[in-house]
């Protein structure tokens, strides 16, 4: 079976989550007649969002980055971006108070929690300069607090700090990417909710990746990618009818991570060098979130809560101050997320969700009257972040116009949907040089 001239593109995007989208619209808005294939039924992948009794609850990422790269991507294609900002967008809850420390007085949460405040201070000014960061990814974040303190607190808002960016515990994130993300970057301050759910940005992303004439097959899965003289000449796609579709390509752009990129291509067609950095760096994070409802208001905070406390519970995200549309009339919805012990590798998953569930009935007065929406378990193949940050592989692949997306090949301290955005205007940047678009099969 051969591809026709209907099923002739110039790229092909396996995946239609953050990274594949990202990607799929840059490359429409520059002129490429570009498919996206993606095996669900909606797009937006570990950032989308479900419908549960009226509620619109999110199955992944809930935040995105406002002023930034994300929102730079909508504007240069042309997308809607309807993202609301609360304001703080965090606290963080030390004994009785809860801290805005979003101006940058990292100093007020320090001094509140320990008397080595200042001692830590000067350590993440060190960090500032090159030359203060950690010479290599050994150290642990954990392990560099301890360093400063040996406050339960302190090691405390470490830790769920780093589980609200990365994913991961403070014990299993080199403090270079910490510091890195936290001197360097926006440091978890601009972003906002959507009024759809998370999957509302990505349907704007589509719509204006579909006006400039790109295609996009839900409910469909490529089942292998052909190669031919080291290069992605097409695909055999499995369609929702049941029908097997062969299309062809002059680029390929993988948003199934590098491991399921392998899989697509097949092991035998690449080097066993690039294979095994490929397993080395397999490390998908996990994370716990219990999405939960009230007619009554149970958080008091308009956006998100970081605790300094907690068994496992790193934060808790008000949507309905921001975002009423997520809920029926009356109704306030909330979402507490944990990162497990370990985030890598096997847990206790039964135990985790239960120290998350003691951890909500503490800190949320009126939680056992709440309603209870859902349990969500994002681990091994639908994990919050396919690679700890520090550990991702470059995207370029061995194969010459093959690329990969998304958080498994994100920039240094990076992650989240910002890393995918960052990811995918990379890979578009070096197609447009190697194959610009008058190369059109």
């Amino acid at each position: 079976m051969t591809a026709t001239a209907e099923h002739t593109y110039d790229a092909l995007v396996v995946g239609a989550g953050a990274g594949g989208l990202f990607a799929a619209a840059r490359l429409a808005h520059a002129g490429y007649r570009t498919l996206v294939v993606e095996r669900l039924d909606e797009v937006g992948g570990r950032a989308s969002t479900r419908d549960i009794d009226g509620f619109k609850v999110n199955v992944g990422a809930i935040v995105i980055e406002v002023g930034g790269i994300t929102e730079q991507t909508f504007a240069e294609v042309g997308a809607e971006f309807d993202v609301r900002s609360p304001a703080p967008p965090v606290l963080y809850r030390v004994g009785k108070k809860d801290l805005d420390v979003t101006r940058g007085d990292c100093g007020l949460l320090l001094q509140n929690l320990t008397r080595q405040g200042a001692k830590l201070l000067s350590g993440i000014g060190a960090a500032r300069k090159d030359d203060g960061l950690p010479d290599t990814d050994e150290l642990s974040t954990a392990d560099w607090v301890a360093k400063y303190t040996k406050n339960e607190a302190v090691q405390g808002v470490f830790r769920n700090m780093c589980a609200s960016v990365f994913s991961v515990g403070s014990d299993e994130l080199p403090a270079r990417v910490f510091l890195t993300y936290f001197t360097r970057k926006s440091a978890f301050k601009k972003f906002g909710f959507s009024p759809e759910g998370t999957v509302g940005v990505w349907r704007s992303l589509d719509s204006a990746f579909q006006a400039h004439g790109g295609q996009l097959w839900l409910s469909s899965i490529v089942e292998k990618l052909h190669v031919k003289d080291g290069r992605v000449t097409g695909a055999t796609v499995l369609r929702e009818d049941g029908s097997q579709v062969e299309v062809s390509c002059l680029v390929a752009v993988s948003d199934a991570g590098p491991t399921g990129t392998v899989a697509l291509v097949g092991e035998d067609i690449l080097p066993a060098e690039y294979r095994e950095q490929v397993a080395a760096k397999d490390r998908p994070t996990a994370m716990i979130s219990i999405n939960f409802a009230s007619q009554d208001r149970l958080v008091e905070v308009p956006g998100m809560l970081l605790f300094s406390k907690s068994r496992r519970l790193c934060y808790i995200a008000n949507f309905t101050d921001s975002c009423p549309e997520t809920a029926p009339p009356g109704w306030h919805l909330y979402v507490g997320t944990s990162v497990p012990k370990p985030a890598i590798g096997d847990f206790d998953e039964a135990a985790e969700t239960e120290l998350l569930m003691t951890d909500l009935r503490e800190h949320v007065p009126g939680f056992d009257s709440a309603k209870v929406l859902n349990v969500q378990v994002m681990r091994d193949g639908w994990p919050p972040q396919r690679a700890v940050a520090g550990y991702d592989l470059p995207p370029t692949t061995p194969i010459a116009n093959l690329w990969n997306v998304g958080d498994g090949v994100k920039k240094y301290a990076n992650g989240g949907t910002t890393a995918c955005a960052e990811t995918a205007q990379l890979v578009v940047e070096q197609i447009k040089q190697q194959h610009p678009v008058r190369a059109r099969l």
